[in-house]
């Protein structure tokens, strides 16, 4: 926690706003997208998917393949509880939203389900888009398919299984996902390893989202390690989330941005 403490002071002192950007691709996406105030009628069915998962207080076996929790002591947890600490908040959840409507990617793959709080807003951010979402534990799995259905995400394939397991295999290289977003193993390793297997499938107009790049030293390292690849040319820390973009007409720049 005072690693966190420490790292989000240093961030507010570097951070800037849109008055500072002067790459017109960053400067459109933090008014046009980031920025963007205006009530959206989707955010009500994210609202009530929020309010029906901390309404539910039964109790699920969790398998946790990550890095673990800072909060749950043990593997049987309550679902209101995982809803209200490990999901993603819906001021994030309302960004995700805008960031895929904004983008409009045909094909989205998410690492990591959980509840389904943050599927939700990709699938509702595009309806027209396919939506896989990856979860490893069966149990969290069939609760936010269960509520993806409840809640019309008709767009949204869930996939059980372990992540580097589903992402060697062929029709994953094969895929051309417009949209990332990754939150399943908030570890320097595991985060280094996706990123290097899903590398081939970019194009110019991919978008990434790492979740938790502050988490600890070891997902600080992993962010520098990313943001110095060649083949990504813009990145944006928005503190809780990194933003990677491969465009190959910008040259390189980084951002660290109030969002």
């Amino acid at each position: 926690m005072l690693f966190q403490i420490k790292s989000y002071l240093k961030f507010l002192w570097n951070s800037k706003n849109e008055h500072a950007v002067h790459s017109p691709f960053v400067f459109n996406l933090l008014t046009k997208c980031f920025y963007d105030k205006k009530a959206k009628p989707e955010y009500a069915i994210l609202k009530k998917y929020r309010k029906s998962l901390l309404e539910n207080k039964n109790f699920i076996e969790v398998t946790d393949f990550g890095a673990g929790s800072r909060v749950f002591k043990t593997n049987r947890r309550q679902i209101s509880k995982i809803a209200q600490t490990a999901g993603i908040s819906p001021k994030r959840a309302e960004l995700l939203f805008r960031v895929t409507k904004y983008f409009r990617p045909e094909n989205i793959l998410e690492i990591g389900t959980s509840l389904g709080l943050a599927t939700s807003a990709l699938a509702l951010g595009n309806p027209k888009a396919k939506v896989v979402t990856i979860e490893g534990c069966p149990n969290t799995a069939n609760v936010a398919q269960n509520y993806l259905a409840q809640f019309d995400c008709n767009n949204v394939e869930n996939v059980i299984s372990e992540f580097e397991s589903f992402l060697i295999s062929e029709n994953i290289q094969a895929t051309n996902y417009n949209l990332m977003y990754f939150d399943g193993n908030h570890s320097k390793k595991a985060t280094l390893a996706y990123f290097e297997l899903l590398l081939p499938t970019v194009d110019n107009d991919s978008v990434w989202i790492f979740d938790d790049i502050h988490w600890s030293e070891d997902m600080e390292e992993a962010w520098e390690i990313i943001k110095s690849n060649p083949n990504v040319k813009v990145t944006i820390d928005t503190f809780q989330w990194g933003f990677v973009f491969f465009r190959r007409e910008q040259k390189k720049e980084h951002f660290i941005i109030r969002a």
